[in-house]
Protein backbone atom coordinates (compact mmCIF):
# COMPACT_ATOMS: atom_id res chain seq x y z
CA UNK A 1 0.00 0.00 0.00
CA UNK A 2 0.92 3.69 -0.10
CA UNK A 3 3.54 3.93 2.65
CA UNK A 4 5.74 6.56 4.28
CA UNK A 5 8.92 4.78 3.28
CA UNK A 6 9.99 7.17 0.51
CA UNK A 7 9.72 10.13 2.90
CA UNK A 8 11.80 8.81 5.79
CA UNK A 9 14.96 10.42 4.53
CA UNK A 10 13.52 13.83 3.76
CA UNK A 11 13.63 15.16 7.31
CA UNK A 12 10.45 17.17 6.76
CA UNK A 13 8.12 16.94 9.76
CA UNK A 14 5.24 18.35 7.71
CA UNK A 15 5.57 15.57 5.15
CA UNK A 16 5.68 12.94 7.88
CA UNK A 17 2.50 14.35 9.47
CA UNK A 18 0.78 14.47 6.10
CA UNK A 19 1.78 10.89 5.42
CA UNK A 20 0.49 9.71 8.80
CA UNK A 21 -2.91 11.31 8.16
CA UNK A 22 -3.31 10.19 4.56
CA UNK A 23 -1.48 6.87 4.25
CA UNK A 24 -4.79 5.04 4.77
CA UNK A 25 -7.13 7.44 2.97
CA UNK A 26 -5.64 7.12 -0.49
CA UNK A 27 -5.33 3.30 -0.52
CA UNK A 28 -8.89 3.00 0.78
CA UNK A 29 -10.22 5.31 -1.94
CA UNK A 30 -8.19 3.52 -4.61
CA UNK A 31 -9.29 0.05 -3.54
CA UNK A 32 -12.90 1.25 -3.35
CA UNK A 33 -12.69 2.44 -6.94
CA UNK A 34 -11.03 -0.79 -8.08
CA UNK A 35 -13.67 -2.90 -6.31
CA UNK A 36 -16.74 -0.84 -7.28
CA UNK A 37 -15.84 1.74 -9.91
CA UNK A 38 -14.01 -0.55 -12.35
CA UNK A 39 -16.85 -3.16 -12.58
CA UNK A 40 -19.44 -0.40 -12.83
CA UNK A 41 -17.44 1.36 -15.53
CA UNK A 42 -16.93 -1.81 -17.55
CA UNK A 43 -20.57 -2.87 -17.23
CA UNK A 44 -22.29 0.45 -17.94
CA UNK A 45 -19.90 1.54 -20.68
CA UNK A 46 -20.39 -1.79 -22.44
CA UNK A 47 -24.18 -1.50 -22.07
CA UNK A 48 -24.09 2.07 -23.40
CA UNK A 49 -22.13 1.00 -26.48
CA UNK A 50 -24.18 -2.14 -27.18
CA UNK A 51 -27.57 -0.52 -26.56
CA UNK A 52 -26.82 2.27 -29.05
CA UNK A 53 -25.10 0.18 -31.70
CA UNK A 54 -27.87 -2.40 -31.84
CA UNK A 55 -30.40 0.39 -32.48
CA UNK A 56 -28.45 2.80 -34.64
CA UNK A 57 -31.57 4.14 -36.31
CA UNK A 58 -32.65 5.86 -33.09
CA UNK A 59 -29.24 7.32 -32.28
CA UNK A 60 -28.99 11.08 -31.99
CA UNK A 61 -25.97 13.34 -32.16
CA UNK A 62 -25.34 13.27 -28.36
CA UNK A 63 -25.55 9.46 -28.38
CA UNK A 64 -22.65 9.28 -30.85
CA UNK A 65 -20.39 11.32 -28.59
CA UNK A 66 -21.40 9.34 -25.50
CA UNK A 67 -20.63 6.10 -27.32
CA UNK A 68 -17.23 7.57 -28.16
CA UNK A 69 -16.64 8.45 -24.50
CA UNK A 70 -17.89 5.02 -23.45
CA UNK A 71 -15.28 3.31 -25.65
CA UNK A 72 -12.59 5.47 -24.04
CA UNK A 73 -14.11 4.64 -20.64
CA UNK A 74 -13.82 0.91 -21.35
CA UNK A 75 -10.12 1.31 -22.10
CA UNK A 76 -9.59 3.44 -18.97
CA UNK A 77 -11.40 0.91 -16.78
CA UNK A 78 -9.23 -1.87 -18.20
CA UNK A 79 -6.05 0.17 -17.59
CA UNK A 80 -6.98 1.24 -14.06
CA UNK A 81 -5.63 -1.81 -12.15
CA UNK A 82 -2.28 -1.70 -13.96
CA UNK A 83 -1.91 2.06 -13.37
CA UNK A 84 -3.13 2.24 -9.77
CA UNK A 85 -1.40 -0.93 -8.55
CA UNK A 86 1.65 -0.91 -10.78
CA UNK A 87 4.96 0.95 -10.63
CA UNK A 88 3.23 4.20 -11.54
CA UNK A 89 1.87 4.32 -7.98
CA UNK A 90 4.12 6.41 -5.76
CA UNK A 91 4.87 4.01 -2.94
CA UNK A 92 2.59 1.00 -3.05
CA UNK A 93 3.21 -0.85 -6.31
CA UNK A 94 2.13 -4.49 -6.14
CA UNK A 95 4.09 -5.49 -9.23
CA UNK A 96 6.55 -4.09 -11.72
CA UNK A 97 7.04 -4.28 -15.45
CA UNK A 98 9.43 -3.08 -18.09
CA UNK A 99 9.72 0.53 -19.16
CA UNK A 100 8.23 -0.35 -22.56
CA UNK A 101 5.03 -1.60 -20.92
CA UNK A 102 4.93 1.47 -18.69
CA UNK A 103 5.24 3.82 -21.67
CA UNK A 104 2.55 1.89 -23.59
CA UNK A 105 0.08 2.15 -20.70
CA UNK A 106 0.86 5.83 -20.29
CA UNK A 107 0.28 6.56 -23.98
CA UNK A 108 -3.04 4.66 -23.95
CA UNK A 109 -4.08 6.67 -20.90
CA UNK A 110 -3.22 9.92 -22.70
CA UNK A 111 -5.14 8.86 -25.82
CA UNK A 112 -8.26 8.10 -23.76
CA UNK A 113 -7.98 11.38 -21.89
CA UNK A 114 -7.76 13.31 -25.17
CA UNK A 115 -10.74 11.45 -26.64
CA UNK A 116 -12.80 12.11 -23.51
CA UNK A 117 -12.03 15.82 -23.31
CA UNK A 118 -12.47 16.51 -27.03
CA UNK A 119 -15.68 14.48 -27.21
CA UNK A 120 -17.05 16.64 -24.39
CA UNK A 121 -15.97 19.82 -26.17
CA UNK A 122 -17.39 18.77 -29.53
CA UNK A 123 -20.64 17.68 -27.89
CA UNK A 124 -21.00 21.19 -26.47
CA UNK A 125 -20.29 22.85 -29.82
CA UNK A 126 -22.60 20.54 -31.78
CA UNK A 127 -25.37 21.05 -29.23
CA UNK A 128 -25.13 24.79 -29.81
CA UNK A 129 -25.26 24.28 -33.58
CA UNK A 130 -28.31 22.06 -33.20
CA UNK A 131 -30.04 24.69 -31.05
CA UNK A 132 -29.13 27.61 -33.30
CA UNK A 133 -29.51 25.94 -36.71
CA UNK A 134 -31.82 22.93 -36.47
CA UNK A 135 -32.39 20.65 -39.46
CA UNK A 136 -29.26 21.85 -41.22
CA UNK A 137 -27.51 18.48 -40.75
CA UNK A 138 -24.33 20.24 -39.68
CA UNK A 139 -24.53 18.32 -36.39
CA UNK A 140 -26.08 15.15 -37.77
CA UNK A 141 -25.36 11.61 -36.60
CA UNK A 142 -23.49 10.91 -39.84
CA UNK A 143 -21.16 13.88 -39.41
CA UNK A 144 -20.67 13.17 -35.69
CA UNK A 145 -19.50 9.63 -36.45
CA UNK A 146 -16.84 10.93 -38.82
CA UNK A 147 -15.81 13.58 -36.30
CA UNK A 148 -15.36 10.91 -33.63
CA UNK A 149 -13.13 8.98 -36.01
CA UNK A 150 -10.98 12.08 -36.50
CA UNK A 151 -10.87 12.54 -32.71
CA UNK A 152 -9.30 9.11 -32.23
CA UNK A 153 -6.87 9.72 -35.06
CA UNK A 154 -5.93 13.14 -33.71
CA UNK A 155 -5.45 11.73 -30.21
CA UNK A 156 -3.07 9.07 -31.56
CA UNK A 157 -1.09 11.67 -33.52
CA UNK A 158 -0.92 14.02 -30.54
CA UNK A 159 0.24 11.23 -28.26
CA UNK A 160 2.99 10.32 -30.72
CA UNK A 161 4.96 13.45 -29.84
CA UNK A 162 4.54 12.70 -26.15
CA UNK A 163 5.56 9.11 -26.86
CA UNK A 164 8.92 10.29 -28.20
CA UNK A 165 9.65 12.27 -25.05
CA UNK A 166 8.61 9.41 -22.75
CA UNK A 167 10.67 6.87 -24.69
CA UNK A 168 13.73 9.09 -24.71
CA UNK A 169 13.37 9.67 -20.98
CA UNK A 170 13.71 5.90 -20.45
CA UNK A 171 16.53 5.32 -22.96
CA UNK A 172 20.19 5.82 -22.25
CA UNK A 173 22.07 8.72 -23.79
CA UNK A 174 23.80 6.38 -26.25
CA UNK A 175 21.12 7.25 -28.78
CA UNK A 176 22.16 10.60 -30.20
CA UNK A 177 18.66 11.60 -31.26
CA UNK A 178 17.38 11.11 -27.70
CA UNK A 179 20.23 12.88 -25.96
CA UNK A 180 18.40 16.22 -26.02
CA UNK A 181 14.87 14.83 -25.53
CA UNK A 182 15.17 13.18 -22.11
CA UNK A 183 12.62 15.51 -20.54
CA UNK A 184 9.19 14.01 -19.74
CA UNK A 185 8.14 17.48 -18.58
CA UNK A 186 7.91 18.49 -22.24
CA UNK A 187 5.38 15.70 -22.83
CA UNK A 188 3.39 16.88 -19.79
CA UNK A 189 3.36 20.44 -21.13
CA UNK A 190 2.06 19.20 -24.50
CA UNK A 191 -0.73 17.28 -22.79
CA UNK A 192 -1.76 20.27 -20.67
CA UNK A 193 -1.88 22.58 -23.67
CA UNK A 194 -3.58 20.28 -26.17
CA UNK A 195 -5.50 18.01 -23.85
CA UNK A 196 -6.92 20.54 -21.41
CA UNK A 197 -6.56 24.20 -22.38
CA UNK A 198 -7.83 23.84 -25.96
CA UNK A 199 -10.97 21.77 -25.17
CA UNK A 200 -11.54 23.84 -22.04
CA UNK A 201 -11.68 27.06 -24.04
CA UNK A 202 -13.95 25.38 -26.60
CA UNK A 203 -16.37 24.27 -23.87
CA UNK A 204 -16.45 27.71 -22.27
CA UNK A 205 -17.16 29.29 -25.65
CA UNK A 206 -19.92 26.80 -26.43
CA UNK A 207 -21.57 27.18 -23.01
CA UNK A 208 -21.53 30.97 -23.38
CA UNK A 209 -23.26 30.70 -26.76
CA UNK A 210 -25.78 28.18 -25.40
CA UNK A 211 -26.59 30.41 -22.44
CA UNK A 212 -27.17 33.36 -24.75
CA UNK A 213 -29.41 31.49 -27.16
CA UNK A 214 -31.49 29.97 -24.35
CA UNK A 215 -32.51 33.48 -23.29
CA UNK A 216 -34.04 34.12 -26.71
CA UNK A 217 -37.41 32.45 -27.39
CA UNK A 218 -37.86 31.84 -31.11
CA UNK A 219 -40.41 29.90 -33.18
CA UNK A 220 -37.72 27.28 -33.71
CA UNK A 221 -38.06 26.28 -30.05
CA UNK A 222 -41.40 24.66 -30.91
CA UNK A 223 -39.87 22.53 -33.65
CA UNK A 224 -40.68 18.87 -33.02
CA UNK A 225 -37.38 17.80 -34.54
CA UNK A 226 -35.29 19.52 -31.91
CA UNK A 227 -33.32 17.65 -29.29
CA UNK A 228 -35.00 16.54 -26.08
CA UNK A 229 -34.74 19.20 -23.30
CA UNK A 230 -33.07 16.62 -21.05
CA UNK A 231 -30.05 16.76 -23.37
CA UNK A 232 -29.18 20.18 -21.96
CA UNK A 233 -29.12 18.81 -18.39
CA UNK A 234 -27.06 15.85 -19.56
CA UNK A 235 -24.62 18.19 -21.34
CA UNK A 236 -24.12 20.42 -18.29
CA UNK A 237 -23.73 17.43 -15.97
CA UNK A 238 -21.22 15.78 -18.32
CA UNK A 239 -19.13 18.92 -18.75
CA UNK A 240 -19.00 19.56 -15.01
CA UNK A 241 -18.16 15.92 -14.27
CA UNK A 242 -15.47 15.48 -16.89
CA UNK A 243 -13.66 18.75 -16.21
CA UNK A 244 -14.13 18.40 -12.46
CA UNK A 245 -12.51 14.96 -12.40
CA UNK A 246 -9.79 15.61 -15.00
CA UNK A 247 -8.73 19.10 -13.85
CA UNK A 248 -6.65 17.83 -10.85
CA UNK A 249 -4.73 15.50 -13.17
CA UNK A 250 -3.82 18.27 -15.60
CA UNK A 251 -3.02 20.66 -12.76
CA UNK A 252 -0.61 18.05 -11.43
CA UNK A 253 1.05 17.80 -14.84
CA UNK A 254 1.28 21.59 -15.00
CA UNK A 255 2.78 21.72 -11.51
CA UNK A 256 5.32 19.05 -12.41
CA UNK A 257 6.36 21.03 -15.47
CA UNK A 258 6.68 24.29 -13.53
CA UNK A 259 8.73 22.64 -10.78
CA UNK A 260 11.06 21.16 -13.38
CA UNK A 261 11.61 24.63 -14.87
CA UNK A 262 12.38 26.02 -11.41
CA UNK A 263 15.03 23.38 -10.79
CA UNK A 264 12.99 21.15 -8.48
CA UNK A 265 13.82 23.14 -5.33
CA UNK A 266 10.20 23.35 -4.23
CA UNK A 267 9.59 19.70 -5.10
CA UNK A 268 12.42 18.68 -2.79
CA UNK A 269 10.86 20.60 0.09
CA UNK A 270 7.40 18.99 -0.13
CA UNK A 271 7.72 15.53 -1.70
CA UNK A 272 4.89 14.05 0.35
CA UNK A 273 2.33 16.59 -0.80
CA UNK A 274 3.34 16.18 -4.44
CA UNK A 275 3.16 12.39 -4.34
CA UNK A 276 -0.23 12.47 -2.66
CA UNK A 277 -1.60 14.99 -5.20
CA UNK A 278 -0.29 12.90 -8.10
CA UNK A 279 -1.88 9.66 -6.88
CA UNK A 280 -5.18 11.28 -5.92
CA UNK A 281 -5.52 13.14 -9.23
CA UNK A 282 -4.83 9.95 -11.17
CA UNK A 283 -7.50 8.08 -9.26
CA UNK A 284 -10.04 10.87 -9.85
CA UNK A 285 -9.26 10.82 -13.58
CA UNK A 286 -9.91 7.09 -13.77
CA UNK A 287 -13.18 7.45 -11.84
CA UNK A 288 -14.62 9.56 -14.67
CA UNK A 289 -14.98 6.36 -16.70
CA UNK A 290 -17.58 5.10 -14.20
CA UNK A 291 -19.41 8.36 -13.47
CA UNK A 292 -20.19 9.43 -17.06
CA UNK A 293 -22.21 6.33 -18.09
CA UNK A 294 -24.15 6.58 -14.83
CA UNK A 295 -25.10 10.16 -15.70
CA UNK A 296 -26.17 9.00 -19.15
CA UNK A 297 -28.28 6.23 -17.59
CA UNK A 298 -29.99 8.56 -15.10
CA UNK A 299 -30.67 11.60 -17.31
CA UNK A 300 -31.16 10.22 -20.82
CA UNK A 301 -34.82 9.26 -21.19
CA UNK A 302 -34.35 6.97 -24.18
CA UNK A 303 -31.65 4.77 -22.67
CA UNK A 304 -33.98 2.44 -20.66
CA UNK A 305 -35.97 1.73 -23.81
CA UNK A 306 -32.79 0.91 -25.72
CA UNK A 307 -31.75 -1.47 -22.95
CA UNK A 308 -35.08 -3.27 -23.13
CA UNK A 309 -34.75 -3.67 -26.90
CA UNK A 310 -31.23 -4.98 -26.38
CA UNK A 311 -32.47 -7.58 -23.89
CA UNK A 312 -35.12 -8.75 -26.33
CA UNK A 313 -32.41 -9.49 -28.90
CA UNK A 314 -30.30 -11.51 -26.49
CA UNK A 315 -30.30 -15.26 -27.26
CA UNK A 316 -32.40 -17.24 -24.78
CA UNK A 317 -34.23 -20.51 -24.60
CA UNK A 318 -37.75 -20.99 -25.86
CA UNK A 319 -39.00 -21.58 -22.33
CA UNK A 320 -38.78 -18.99 -19.60
CA UNK A 321 -37.43 -16.33 -21.89
CA UNK A 322 -40.22 -13.82 -21.28
CA UNK A 323 -40.00 -14.36 -17.54
CA UNK A 324 -36.26 -13.79 -17.54
CA UNK A 325 -36.68 -10.59 -19.54
CA UNK A 326 -39.36 -9.36 -17.17
CA UNK A 327 -37.07 -9.95 -14.23
CA UNK A 328 -34.20 -8.21 -15.96
CA UNK A 329 -36.41 -5.24 -16.76
CA UNK A 330 -37.37 -4.94 -13.09
CA UNK A 331 -33.69 -4.93 -12.14
CA UNK A 332 -32.94 -2.19 -14.70
CA UNK A 333 -35.90 -0.15 -13.46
Amino acid sequence: MWSCGPLNGTGRREDQLLCQHTHLVLPAFTLLYLAVGVPVGLCYNALLVLANLQDQGSMTMPDVYFVNMAVAGLVLSALAPAHLLGPGASGWALWGFSSEAHVTLLVLFNVCSLVTMYSTALLSLDYYIERALPRTYMSSVYNSRHVCGFVWGGALLTSFSSLLFYICSHVAARIVECAKMQHPEAADAIMVLIGYLVPGLAVLYALALIARIRKEDTPLDQDSGRLDPSVHRLLVATVCTQFGLWTPHYLTLLGHTCLALWGGAVAGQHPGLLLFAKDLSRCLAFSSSAVTPLLYRCINKSFPGKLRRLLRKLPCGRRGCSADQAGAQQVLA
